[in-house]
């Protein structure tokens, strides 16, 4: 039997992937840790959806933000064991679900209180936890090499979840 504790963070520290060992608040592990909420989030939003392609979208957004994340847990050594990165193809597909949703619910006309239905309201929550994730994000830059290409996914991915908050809305 495999168990699910190792007792090896028990004094505050956790490993990346390459093996170096971080304390269990570093701005790397608080990145990734926000980015495993925003993929739980996503994933709570999903359980209440019933478009099929609303939901097939999140889930590869979901997949995308694994990568994201195993990145951003990875010291130098680790990146070499990466077999995927987020690319600018990555950015491109966001960019391209942000307008499809977008000419589908129109201009924007003033802030959106979220709540109008469980599914929205959900969607807009994973929304602010990417905020959050680029907040975090942007810090960890000024400290440790962060590629362009996840700043940059992780901006169009709020904005992304608050063009489908807006289309469940609206239907």
């Amino acid at each position: 039997m495999s168990n699910i504790y190792t007792r090896t963070g028990d004094k505050g520290t956790t490993a990346l992937v390459g093996g170096s060992r971080v304390e269990k608040d570093s701005l790397k592990v608080e990145a990734y840790g926000t980015i495993d909420e925003v993929i739980s989030t996503m994933g709570v939003a999903c359980s209440f959806i019933q478009d099929e392609e609303l939901k097939a979208e999140i889930v590869v957004m979901q997949k995308k933000l694994f990568v994201l994340g195993a990145e951003l847990a990875s010291d130098e050594n680790g990146m070499k064991y990466l077999k995927e990165l987020i690319e600018k193809s990555d950015i491109d597909a966001l960019e391209k679900i942000i307008d499809k949703y977008m000419e589908k619910i129109g201009p924007f006309k003033g802030f959106v209180t979220p709540g109008k239905n469980r599914t929205s309201a959900m969607l807009h929550i994973a929304r602010t936890v990417a905020r959050r994730a680029e907040r975090v994000i942007i810090t960890l830059s000024r400290e440790d090499k962060v590629r362009e290409e996840i700043r940059k996914y992780v901006n169009r991915l709020s904005d992304v979840l608050y063009a489908m908050a807006r289309f469940e809305e609206e239907k």
